[in-house]
């Protein structure tokens, strides 16, 4: 029986209040955290960058995932990997030699990641499938926290999940966007396996291990 992980995604965390913030969502059974880095280019929103990640790793043994929605993403990998970052996923989109790209985020000693937008056909991994170590499909176009769950991508998880299957079975599935306690049972139920969760973590009203906790109550149901 696969196992659901949560990445808590600090962008929807009280900066003022960030090692408090990382602290509850561990506390909680966070199984990681997840860096949404933002270039304002390949996505609409600017986030931040290095010394947020240097940060985090700071406030936690936890371990760092660095989603980069920036383009030219190898030009910065081996900053991010010496930042802190355990896996650096980039996105398929922007990066026309993803082979290179996966193979030189592995050479710094780092898992490597791929993620697709909502409108990307899963067909466009087909290539570098048995170089991942996680997947992550997009649930909502990406660039801002707090948007609605697509359920049109559902299919895309069951399509990946099928290849990964019978190709690469260790490759984790991640979904991020519009995770909450309302969707995140169906994207588990589709194959996804670990699940980024923003507003509903660090948003929740009685804090981010309460938040954690529900979700992975949803899961162990």
């Amino acid at each position: 029986m696969k196992q659901g992980k949560i990445a808590p995604s600090i962008l929807a965390a009280d900066f003022l209040r960030l090692g408090e913030e990382i602290a509850a969502a561990e506390a909680g059974g966070a199984d990681r955290i997840q860096l949404d880095v933002m270039d304002g280019v390949f996505v609409p929103n600017i986030s931040f960058g290095i010394p947020i990640v240097q940060a985090t790793r700071r406030a936690t043994t936890l371990p760092l995932e660095a989603h980069l929605m920036i383009v030219q993403p190898e030009r910065y990998l081996a900053d991010f990997a010496n930042a802190g970052a355990d896996t650096i996923i980039v996105h398929q989109e922007v990066s026309p030699h993803l082979d290179r790209t996966l193979h030189a985020i592995k050479e710094l000693g780092k898992k490597a990641g791929v993620a697709i937008n909502p409108s990307t056909p899963v067909a466009m991994l087909n290539e570098v499938i048995e170089l991942l170590d996680l997947a992550l499909v997009m649930t909502v176009n990406p660039g801002f926290g707090g948007q609605r769950f697509i359920p049109g991508t559902l299919h895309k998880i069951r399509q990946l999940r099928q290849i990964l299957d019978e190709r690469n079975p260790a490759c984790e599935i991640e979904v991020d966007g519009g995770i909450d306690e309302a969707t995140i049972r169906a994207a588990y139920d589709a194959g996804a396996t670990v699940f980024v969760a923003g507003t509903a973590v660090f948003g929740h009203p009685e804090g981010a291990a309460e938040g954690v906790r529900g979700l992975l109550e949803i899961l162990h149901r």
